[in-house]
């Protein structure tokens, strides 16, 4: 069987939230899509998770979702990371850590998907144990069974998810890359049959700057004065992969970049009209 497998880059607030209830379920019936993953450290205000949220999403059409460093900047998240059974956090923080690093998952074809969730060691302020020890650890406890295997790298240095697509090629169906909130342009299957994006980039308001107004950031970063910083609305686009992998050999034949459009309020990135979310 081929399973497509849609990626998404994460979702920043309340427009990328909004999109998904616009868009995700109709996209996924028009293409035919098996699994949605998506990242969602950024779904609550910007920064974070909530139990809320998190069932939002799954009512959208996610079915896991992924986190990075801001997985517990919400005290209210803490609970869910820590029970749900949908989303995992960094497998490389300590193992006393709540949440999970990797899970299986069912979807609704009957086909068993592995996620793991890594974050990223260079220019990160939070500094994890090696992501590459640590996917190797997950990868032995996973059920040989379990063919597709998909691979979320937290990382700001390109360099670094680059070196892990290489790292897990032929070994995994699936690694792609978040965090910069920018999409790369170097969507490829590895000579093994590995699946590698460097960055997905965002689900969020892109007439700003990573999600944020832009007048509000160019303030802080030409007066040197802090400045708090409030999500943009205009230009909110879908943003992410479209994986085709074949259930036997968990190898991905296509990948696709996918970018869906929503509707723009065109107010140069300032806070105003989203739709009213589900």
């Amino acid at each position: 069987m081929q399973v497509r497998i849609l990626c998404l880059g994460d979702v920043v607030g309340k427009p990328g939230r909004q999109i998904l209830a616009d868009q995700l379920k109709q996209f996924v019936a028009e293409r035919q899509i098996h699994g949605v993953i998506v990242n969602g450290e950024n779904s609550a205000g910007g920064s974070g998770i909530s139990g809320p949220i998190y069932d939002k999403l799954l009512a959208y059409g996610v079915d896991v979702i992924t986190m990075g460093d801001h997985v517990f900047r919400k005290r209210e998240g803490l609970g869910v990371i820590g029970e749900a059974k949908r989303i995992v956090r960094p497998a490389n923080l300590a193992k006393e850590a709540a949440g999970k690093g990797y899970l299986v998952h069912t979807l609704a074809c009957g086909v068993e998907v592995a996620v793991i969730n890594l974050l990223g060691q260079v220019y990160m302020r939070q500094p994890p144990d090696c992501a590459f020890h640590a996917v190797q650890e997950c990868l032995s406890k996973i059920d040989p069974a379990v063919k597709i295997r998909i691979v979320d790298m937290h990382a700001e240095a390109t360099s670094e998810k680059v070196a892990m697509g290489w790292y897990l090629d032929g070994r995994v169906s699936i690694v792609f890359g978040t965090h910069t909130h920018v999409t790369t342009a170097d969507e490829r299957i590895l000579p093994q049959g590995t699946a590698y994006s460097t960055d997905l980039g965002m689900t969020g308001a892109h007439e700003s700057v990573l999600g944020r107004r832009t007048d509000q950031v160019l303030k802080m970063l030409t007066t040197s004065m802090p400045c708090r910083f409030e999500l943009a609305t205009g230009d909110v686009r879908i943003n992410g992969i479209l994986v085709e992998v074949d259930s036997l050999t968990g190898k991905a034949d296509k990948i696709e970049r996918i970018c869906l459009h929503g509707k723009s309020d065109s107010n140069s990135g300032a806070a105003g009209g989203v739709g009213q979310e589900l």
